[in-house]
This record gives C-alpha cells, structure tokens and sequence, in this order.
C-alpha cells in the first residue's frame, strides 16, 4: 500500500527504545509536496544502504530534527517516557500546523494537534522519513560507541540483546552506555562479587 504523504504534516518516530545500550533518538520530519516517496518505508524494513541513501535525500529537501536522549535519561524517565519527550522536543523544534507519531501515544504539551498512528511508519511518509532518520543516527552513533567500547560489538547489534552481546556482557559487565534499569543489566549488576 503506498503511503499517504499529509501536505505540510510532520511525522516523528524513534530508534532504540528496547536495546539494553546506548542513546535513543528520535526525529521529526516534514516533506515537502512533490517529494520523490520511492522507496520510503519503515527503517526496520530497509537495509543500511538503502536507508542511508533515502537520509541524503531527506535531509536535502526536508525540514528535520534529531534528538538524542542517553542512556542514562532512559534509565532516569523510563523507555516509553524517553521516546515520548524525545519525539516531543524534536516535533517542537520544526513547529509544525499538526503532527503525526508512530505509536498508540502522543507527547503532552505541544502547541500543535499530534495524533498517534500505530505502525505510523509504514503508513505516513513524513513518519517513515523520521523513523529513518532517527534509525541512521542511532547506528552512527553506536558505531561511534563500538570504538570507545570494542568488547561489547556495538558495531554489529547496535546495542540489542543478542547472544553475542550478552556474552559479553557476562564476561565484561556492563560498561557507561549500558542502561541500568533493563533487567539483564540489574541482574548483572546486583550479582555478588566473586572476588
């Protein structure tokens, strides 16, 4: 199905709400009419090429923003809360007539009516265009990660609980990036010590 495209609406979305490390970003998009949609979809659905190519040609004829919460402010709001203020700081900063997030919440206190679209981004172009731009800058950045913290693979799993992380994890504990509320680090993190 192809997607809508609301003249002069901005979408939002985010990356890296359920990953056990680093920030979470989201971002904010508005196309402008006559934007070339070929190609847009959900990030989850596109490969890194793809979505790096469809980056370019959004930020060179979009109006956007990109927000960053750490994974500290993760632990501190919780995942959901992060994802709403991050997606509401970045809305903010393009000011929109109205707006579109991907989920079953909007944030609070906006000057502008934002509805929520479940599956957003597969659905709106202006949220497909955010989700791949929040997406793109969260894998820069644990790629940025990956060479402050090499044990941990960020490079390759981006910070999500997969079995090579968690080997890692076991045998590195958890480093700055990790966050501290996610169950598998607690528990880590609440071990005795073998020494």
């Amino acid at each position: 199905m192809p997607l809508l495209h609301p003249s002069g609406a901005a979408g939002a979305d985010e990356a890296g709400r359920g990953p056990l490390a680093g920030p979470l970003v989201a971002a904010a998009a508005i196309l402008p009419d006559g934007f070339d949609l070929t190609g847009l979809d959900d990030s989850k659905k596109l490969d890194g090429p793809r979505r790096a190519a469809l980056e370019a040609r959004i930020k060179a004829r979009a109006r956007w923003a990109v927000e960053v919460v750490s994974a500290a402010e993760v632990d501190r709001l919780n995942p959901l809360r992060a994802s709403l203020e991050a997606m509401g700081r970045a809305l903010a900063r393009l000011a929109p007539e109205r707006a579109f997030v991907d989920g079953n919440q909007v944030p609070r206190g906006l000057a502008f009516p934002v509805e929520a679209v479940v599956k957003g981004d597969g659905k709106l172009a202006c949220v497909a265009a955010a989700s791949i731009l929040a997406k793109t800058e969260r894998d820069r950045l644990l790629t940025a990660l990956a060479a402050e913290y090499p044990p941990y693979g960020f490079e390759r799993h981006f910070g999500y609980g997969t079995p090579a992380h968690l080997a890692a994890l076991r045998e590195h504990g958890p480093c700055p990036e990790h966050r501290r509320s996610y169950a598998p680090i607690r528990a880590l993190l609440e071990q005795p010590s073998l020494l």
